[in-house]
């Protein structure tokens, strides 16, 4: 099946970045000549996927505003000669763009759900902002054709994005329990814990901000409202789906840049410089 939509939770407010983040959101800090949300939608395009979604925050409304089209400017690069520059702002008059507003910080779930009514298609994938993946493909990419060669289920299947990650740092990660490893990338999930500690982790496969989840899945967030103090998390979505909705995960190849801390920043510019 083709994914046909994205999701970009990007409600955030970036507190580790300011005071830049005052007036800039983090998403449009740049890497290389892109800022780093325009990463994350090639990501999605890469992937073949041409209807995404942003999840904001009221005060980040510059971010769908980089991706629409500025008919006065796109006239100035004519004129200049300047057509390269050209061409990748025109490379996103392909795409539909939705918005949809998170009013209250309530968990990356809760953040998700506020675009159920937007979701058409019978699975969808999630894009945190703060994991990019350096390689031949993206980290989107490597997923969906993962995902394409799984078993079709009446129910849907998601699929996760994994990293082994040292064991000292699990805790700061949801963490997959998996089947027997045959040595795959591709590998089947029967359990997840959000930050264990490291003696209890199960594996260190971490979840890396990339996911491709089933329609079914938007149903589970309204159950889970409570279920951590006022918290709507995916992971607990997803936990709950475990016992009738086959989870995988994808242990992506290449070098994962984590923009969401200035200092993995730092490492991503000097990745991309």
């Amino acid at each position: 099946m083709q994914l046909k939509q994205a999701i970009l939770p990007i409600a955030g407010l970036g507190t580790r970045f300011l005071p830049w983040t005052k007036v800039v959101p983090k998403e449009l800090l740049p890497l290389g000549n892109q800022p780093i949300i325009a990463l994350l939608v090639d990501e999605c395009m890469s992937a073949g996927i041409t209807d995404i979604c942003f999840v904001i925050s009221h005060g980040k409304e510059l971010i769908p505003q980089y991706f629409y089209e500025n008919p006065a400017l796109e006239e100035e690069l004519k004129k200049r000669g300047k057509l390269e520059m050209l061409k990748q702002l025109q490379k996103y008059d392909a795409v539909n763009f939705h918005i949809v507003y998170q009013e209250e910080q309530l968990g990356d779930g809760h953040a998700i759900m506020q675009a159920t009514d937007w979701v058409s298609s019978d699975a969808v994938a999630i894009l945190f902002g703060d994991d990019l993946i350096m390689g031949k493909k993206t980290g989107l990419e490597q997923l969906a054709d993962a995902y394409e060669k799984l078993p079709k289920e009446k129910n849907g299947s998601a699929i996760l994005c994994l990293e082994n990650v040292p064991k000292e740092l699990v805790s700061k990660y949801g963490i997959v329990d998996i089947e027997k490893d045959s040595g795959d990338r591709l590998k089947r999930v029967k359990g997840l814990v959000e930050k264990p500690k490291p003696e209890l982790a199960p594996s260190t496969l971490g979840i890396v901000g990339k996911y491709i989840i089933p329609k079914s899945t938007f149903e589970v967030f309204p159950q889970l409202n409570g279920d951590h103090h006022t918290e709507i998390r995916l992971i607990d979505a997803l936990i709950r789906q475990l016992p009738t909705t086959p989870i995988y995960g994808y242990e992506v190849e290449g070098t994962r840049v984590d923009t969401g801390t200035p200092e993995g920043y730092k490492k991503a510019v000097q990745m991309m410089g």
